[in-house]
């Protein structure tokens, strides 16, 4: 079966953490295309200071050289509150045959009982939970009936239902965050290394003042 995985975030900026996240995703569970959607207006978060137009563009220009990738602008071309369930079943409509695959962090994971129709979001696709290896994860006394016998750790698994299971993926992940990055680029510093250098090449004085406005308020 096709297996499509889904990776949403603010992505202010995207960078280097983010994108290997996704390839590393995309090489293990053997998914056919990645959609990396930023959000426009998030329920649970402030909504970023950069403009989502702003943000798409930094996110394309990261993977123009990138295989299997898709800088899915759904949310900012959607009217209202940015919905997960609403995203995946648009995604579900476009993809009715696939695999659905949503990839969120261990953060997100501890919080899934306070997300919109949540319960719902298992019959569009299957969860993967990025954590670091060695890392215990279990789903939170919220979830933890909704989520019982649904657990899976075999990535082949994915492949073989539409929807309906979850899984963690230990994944050595990069010490960067975007809250690290906005606060280099206050101070004047280097973010080599931590951007994509497609992002740093483009990114300008009026984006740096942008990013770094209330540096503290944001989210990461």
């Amino acid at each position: 079966m096709k297996a499509i995985g889904i990776f949403g975030g603010a992505f202010a900026p995207f960078h280097n953490g983010h994108l290997r996240v996704a390839i590393e995703c995309r090489e293990r569970l053997d998914l056919s295309v990645m959609h990396l959607i930023p959000t426009a207006n998030p329920p649970h978060r402030t909504v970023a200071r950069v403009s989502a137009q702003r943000r798409l563009e930094w996110l394309r220009l990261a993977l123009r050289k990138e295989k299997g990738f898709v800088a899915d602008d759904r949310e900012i071309l959607r009217q209202g509150t940015s919905f997960t369930f609403d995203t995946l079943t648009e995604l579900r409509a476009q993809y009715p045959k696939a695999s659905l695959v949503l990839i969120m962090g261990a953060d997100a994971f501890a919080h899934l009982h306070t997300w919109h129709r949540w319960k719902e979001l298992l019959n569009l696709a299957h969860l993967v939970v990025i954590a670091r290896k060695g890392a215990k994860l279990d789903a939170s006394a919220e979830c933890a009936s909704t989520l019982e016998g649904l657990r899976t750790t075999d990535p082949d698994a994915l492949h073989n239902a539409p929807a309906g299971l979850w899984m963690q993926l230990d994944l050595p992940l990069l010490d960067i965050s975007s809250t690290r990055i906005r606060r280099l680029l206050k101070k004047k510093q280097s973010v080599r290394g931590l951007l994509p250098d497609a992002i740093l090449n483009h990114i300008t004085a009026a984006d740096i003042a942008v990013l770094t406005q209330d540096e503290d308020a944001t989210t990461h």
